[in-house]
């Protein structure tokens, strides 16, 4: 397929990759030229605007930072929308907001243009592993056309429901994972606090019922004090941000989520957004170094 993508990050790039090994003709736009420039060298089409990267190509694939990014790809200046023929696909795997996901899914129906919202989990590591989780909102039948696409990314491809719905599950998943990743951080601040082997009690609890992937892998950094950002806080900030609005919007009462989105609020007021978000064990050493 002729397969355009735009986000060259710590998840595009590996993405990007497996769309070439795959046998696909690849072409990205990047806002920062230097990002794309790797695969330049290799032969891959860099286009001057997302307009351009539209028209050459059948499927778009987007995985940019939030909302408002996704709103400007498409409906901006040189945007996707000006340059898609009709019957084209926009999956954007960004986590943004249902409501903007419906939106752009209404606005690329108006031009003829197929919309999925297929965010992902997994991570950097289950980006180069390509064994990304993807939850799809959108028409089942657009999905089909790109299955074999996304099964190039993922081990686990998952048809949620309208456009949205995909936005609605990354939100649920960002939930019970990060709230996931705060009850770790106070299982270990609580040993630390009796002066026990943090590591130990690690490895006691992934023996019995408390044993998960957060634990095993967020715990770890815990113990190890290896807070370099395997997804940066400030990100699952955003996500939280997404979470929370929802919730007011609904009426929807989310109060242990309420109360993990003080502490990344507490997070990225001192200054560790940039760092793991393991940082929030620090944020309650650093609440009782206070008291």
């Amino acid at each position: 397929m002729k397969v355009g993508l735009v986000g060259l990050g710590a998840m595009g790039m590996p993405m990007a990759r497996h769309l070439m090994a795959a046998g696909h003709a690849l072409a990205v736009w990047a806002r920062r030229p230097e990002s794309a420039a790797v695969l330049a060298r290799e032969g891959v089409a860099v286009c001057a605007t997302p307009a351009a990267l539209a028209a050459r190509s059948e499927i778009v694939i987007s995985i940019v930072t939030g909302s408002v990014d996704v709103e400007a790809l498409i409906t901006g200046r040189d945007g996707l929308a000006q340059g898609f023929a009709a019957g084209a696909i926009h999956v954007d795997m960004s986590t943004i907001a249902p409501e903007t996901a419906r939106r752009m899914a209404a606005h690329c129906a108006g031009i003829g243009v197929g919309w999925l919202d297929a965010p992902v989990s997994g991570g950097a590591q289950g980006a180069l592993d390509a064994t990304l989780a993807i939850m799809v909102g959108g028409d089942e039948a657009t999905l089909e056309r790109v299955r074999s696409l996304l099964e190039v990314l993922g081990t686990r491809i998952v048809h949620v429901g309208p456009a949205g719905a995909g936005q609605v599950a990354k939100a649920c998943n960002q939930m019970v994972m990060v709230s996931a990743i705060q009850a770790c951080a106070e299982a270990m601040h609580l040993a630390r606090a009796h002066g026990v082997d943090v590591g130990a009690v690690r490895k006691a609890l992934m023996g019995g019922s408390a044993a998960s992937r957060m634990l095993d892998l967020m715990g770890g950094r815990m113990v190890r004090r290896d807070f370099a950002a395997g997804v940066e806080a400030r990100l699952h900030h955003k996500d939280f941000g997404i979470l929370m609005h929802e919730a007011v919007t609904l009426g929807v009462p989310l109060p242990v989520a309420a109360q993990v989105w003080q502490q990344l609020n507490a997070l990225m007021a001192s200054g560790m957004g940039g760092d793991d978000t393991a940082s929030l064990l620090r944020v309650l050493e650093e609440t009782r170094r206070t008291d």
